[in-house]
């Protein structure tokens, strides 16, 4: 069964540990940087060549999936 270390990795020696796509330094963040301020997926994919349509497609789709289990987000603060 496939999971999410299928599709990221984390490695304190790359990108200071933070979450990156599998075999880059492109960290995921930066898919949620872009979607938030309105680029396409196909446009991020453009600007980072080395993250492949199926690994961003699988991180959308896993953190969509977070949200269907509620519990996990009640105690956190959202900062905007």
């Amino acid at each position: 069964m496939p999971t999410i270390a299928n599709h990221i990795s984390v490695d304190k020696s790359i990108q200071f540990g933070k979450p990156v796509f599998l075999g880059t330094r492109v960290p995921v963040q930066s898919l949620f940087w872009h979607l938030e301020k309105g680029i396409s997926l196909g446009d991020f994919l453009l600007d980072f060549p080395s993250v492949n349509r199926k690994d961003a497609e699988a991180v959308i789709e896993w953190t969509a999936q977070r949200f269907e289990t509620p519990e996990i987000i009640l105690d956190e603060t959202v900062i905007g």
